[in-house]
């Protein structure tokens, strides 16, 4: 069930929905976990080489900026050298320090537009928006890049208390360019009803990292050609 002010989407939507050929096949995004030490950098780079990936988010939580920088520098490498687009979790300010392509926003890590000020034009911007369309249409009024729903599916990754339907992804890719990208829970034995719904990107964590990396991604990727 929604909160969104804009009430419940019909679930019709859903069965009538075709996926606009124009917009680009639907594209994986990786988000790290909380450790990010060790061999995990020889992890990223086994993942980014085993097939298409848009996108890796580094996601990193009670540690200091001075910390989290020396943590990122090695990973934002492993993607720059494969034109991967390395995205900062929640934090404006290590995303300038890092130069890092984008920042994703949470609802309460700070407002896209005081991320375009601070981080410039060129810079993607994310912002979640949980299973709310009206949060979805206010940030990308504001100025975000992409909009992130979920989560779709039960995950152990952190607490959720929002659960959208696929229809949302649907709704969404039928009346705005914005990409949106899907999270929660995705694993490459459910992602399918949601590439089918008009998700641009999968958001995944997990089901890459709790296993083998490599393995996953040419999973993820044969789905979404499928």
């Amino acid at each position: 069930m929604t909160d969104d002010p804009l009430g419940p989407l019909d679930p019709d939507f859903a069965a009538n929905f075709t996926r606009d050929l124009s917009r680009p096949p639907c594209q994986l995004y990786l988000v790290s976990p909380l450790d990010v030490t060790g061999g995990f950098a020889n992890r990223l780079a086994r993942a980014l080489d085993a097939g298409p990936v848009a996108a890796f988010q580094l996601r990193v939580k009670d540690i200091d900026q001075h910390q989290a920088a020396k943590l990122a520098e090695p990973l934002q490498r492993i993607c720059a050298d494969r034109e991967v687009a390395f995205i900062v979790n929640d934090s404006i300010s290590l995303a300038k320090r890092l130069g890092a392509d984008g920042v994703h926003l949470g609802q309460d890590d700070g407002d896209p537009r005081e991320a375009r000020a601070e981080l410039g034009p060129s810079v993607q911007i994310g912002v979640t928006c949980h299973d709310s369309r009206h949060l979805a249409m206010e940030a990308g009024e504001r100025g975000a890049d992409y909009v992130a729903f979920g989560s779709f599916y039960p995950t152990t990754t952190k607490e959720v208390s929002h659960h959208p339907e696929p229809v949302i992804l649907s709704w969404w890719s039928a009346v705005f360019e914005l990409p949106c990208v899907a999270i929660g829970g995705i694993t490459p034995a459910n992602a399918a009803p949601l590439v089918k719904a008009g998700a641009d990107f999968l958001a995944v964590s997990h089901a890459v990292w709790g296993g083998d990396e490599a393995a996953a991604v040419r999973a993820f990727n044969d789905v979404m050609a499928a």
